[in-house]
């Protein structure tokens, strides 16, 4: 199997071609400053029940495609354009750390959204013991993060971004940081989380073996400026077990990433 190969067109193919198109980011490009050119053109559509992820290089504008979308940045040309207005207020958003509030439990810094809506601890205290439950972590409600381990942490963080029950979840290289076993571990229970709340997910990652294993689309960008170089269908039914990472099939996929990133990069090779 090539990259060629691999590469659909511009359109997700199969199962994702007949489900709704949630937004389309047409033409976008991101400024910062007078020249530092992040984003140029970048158009991608994502439809309901996708996982994405977005695969490259640092600095070719992954996370400025997340901010885009999340409305903390806007955009200097082009249109992100949404399908559904109630769509665009659901949003879930977990980043690269954690960022918890040090002297507040857990189940306090999984409150934070609902709290920021103005509702009681108590009228949220199911909905918060809900989201906990999602990520394994109903026991620690009362435990502050000091007492955590950094895969508990993120656990926390994503518990925080779920407990609005979003129809978006944006996440920014949540496991960047995370040693193998544990990156691995929470990936399965990413997996299993999102099939229990049919949400899209846009995942930010530089890891190839990562992008397979969790993504049924992989769009893969290349820097200066930033933007799409390739799309990769990776048609594998959900859940996918263990077995898949070992699978020839996974091999397969990821050598095709791989072929895409480098060439994305310039022909420079990449070990995932």
């Amino acid at each position: 199997m090539t990259a060629h190969e691999t590469r659909p067109s511009p359109a997700p193919a199969g199962e994702a071609a007949g489900r709704p198109l949630l937004l389309a980011m047409e033409g976008v490009g991101k400024i910062f400053g007078r020249d530092t050119v992040a984003l140029r053109g970048m158009t991608l559509e994502v439809r309901q029940g996708d996982f994405i992820s977005l695969l490259g290089p640092s600095g070719c504008g992954k996370s400025t495609a997340l901010r885009l979308i999340a409305e903390l940045i806007h955009p200097t040309s082009g249109r992100i354009r949404w399908s559904d207005p109630a769509a665009q207020g659901s949003l879930g958003v977990v980043f690269q750390e954690p960022t918890l509030m040090p002297w507040a439990t857990v189940a306090d810094n999984v409150w934070l959204p609902l709290r920021l809506r103005g509702r009681s601890r108590a009228d949220c205290a199911a909905e918060v013991g809900a989201a906990l439950e999602l990520v394994g972590l109903a026991a620690f409600a009362r435990a502050y993060p000091r007492e955590l381990s950094g895969g508990m942490k993120m656990r926390v963080s994503i518990a925080r971004a779920l407990v609005t029950r979003p129809r978006l979840i944006l996440m920014d290289e949540p496991f960047a940081a995370l040693d193998e076993i544990t990156r691995f571990k929470l990936n399965n229970d990413l997996l299993v989380i999102r099939q229990k709340l049919g949400a899209t997910v846009i995942f930010v990652t530089h890891s190839v073996f990562e992008s397979v294993f969790l993504s049924d689309r992989i769009v893969v960008m290349a820097a200066r400026p930033g933007r799409v170089h390739a799309e990769l269908a990776v048609p594998e039914p959900y859940p996918r077990a263990e077995g898949f990472r070992t699978s020839p099939e996974y091999a397969a996929y990821t050598r095709a990433a791989s072929e895409a990133l480098a060439a994305a990069m310039g022909g420079v090779p990449h070990d995932g």
